[in-house]
């Protein structure tokens, strides 16, 4: 019997409830492109750990995907994984684990989420090996970039090619390295890397983290790229999870609207791929109206919500647009 592609099989068998959303929020997206316009991705939790780049990295390099808001820990966890690959631990048992067992894991250097852990030496510590030279030459010269640009150069560089352990096209951040996509990481201090930062500063290695831009400036360059980027087209928001990788983007239309008082496009497109309950007054799992009444976006606005497992449905969503 002839392969059915990703495609077709979700076309022929996701036919209701949180299934039926995925379609809709699918072909939402694929014709929101075809209309020109672009797409923003703002991505929550652990999808880097979840090896999510194995579609997200050909999502960016097919142009799907023109800017993403994420948190720190996904922007270095990609690099991570594809540094350190082979020394990662699976715990398909996590659940049954005892606090002795989570001891003897920290003991064995073994960072756990969920049902993988993280090999310090070779993941976390072999990155900050060639970040931290790039970061005090940036303070030397009195440079100051984003969190990302430093781990474009380091990529650019081909300082990390020795150590690469999976196929580079499985990372999402290489492929937005190749597009040169801004990658906005709000909150970025509760990263891995921003912590080792904070301790270089306290031990005398860094004078400050001036050289670092703060969260103000992202937002700064985010209203920049907002109104550079729908001059001529819509944007559209595809959110994983909640909290801050999608609530600091999204705000930029009402900041640009209603506090700078200049007009720009609302958001084009929304789609939420959430397990968070509404009821509990949770803005991650506000229904999309409700923003509306914030100024983020219209009554003709498409918009979808998928009530799911985002590492199950986001891959699903990106080949069904790949294949479109």
């Amino acid at each position: 019997m002839a392969r059915m592609d990703v495609k077709q099989f979700i076309k022929d068998n996701f036919k209701h409830f949180n299934a039926s959303a995925l379609v809709d929020a699918a072909d939402g997206w694929v014709e929101h492109l075809k209309k020109g316009g672009k797409m923003f991705l703002a991505m929550a939790g652990a999808l880097s750990t979840a090896e999510i780049g194995i579609t997200l990295g050909e999502m960016i390099r097919k142009n799907k995907i023109h800017a993403i808001s994420s948190t720190g820990a996904n922007l270095e966890e990609d690099i991570f994984n594809l540094i350190a690959h082979k020394k990662y631990k699976k715990i398909p048992h996590y659940r049954q684990l005892t606090p002795t067992e989570e001891l003897d894991l920290k003991k064995a250097h073994l960072n756990r989420v969920t049902d993988t852990c993280i090999p310090e030496a070779e993941a976390i510590r072999r990155l900050e090996d060639k970040l931290f030279p790039v970061w005090k030459k940036a303070e030397e010269k009195k440079e100051c970039r984003f969190p990302y640009e430093f781990i474009y150069e380091i990529i650019k560089s081909g300082a990390l090619k020795e150590h690469y352990e999976i196929d580079p096209r499985d990372s999402w951040v290489v492929a937005a390295c190749e597009k040169n996509l801004p990658i906005f990481t709000p909150g970025w201090e509760d990263s891995t890397l921003a912590n080792g930062l904070i301790a270089e500063i306290r031990s005398g290695q860094f004078k400050d983290s001036n050289f670092i831009k703060s969260g103000l400036d992202q937002m700064n360059f985010l209203i920049d790229w907002y109104l550079e980027n729908t001059k001529n087209s819509s944007i559209g928001f595809f959110q994983i999870g909640g909290g801050i990788a999608g609530d600091f983007p999204i705000c930029v239309v009402p900041l640009i609207r209603q506090d700078l008082k200049e007009g720009c496009r609302l958001w084009g497109y929304f789609c939420q791929i959430s397990d968070s309950t509404t009821s509990y007054g949770s803005y991650s799992g506000a229904v999309p109206n409700e923003k509306i009444t914030w100024e983020k976006l219209g009554v003709e606005t498409p918009k979808f919500v998928i009530e799911s497992d985002a590492s199950i449905v986001a891959p699903l969503i990106f080949q069904y647009v790949l294949d479109a």
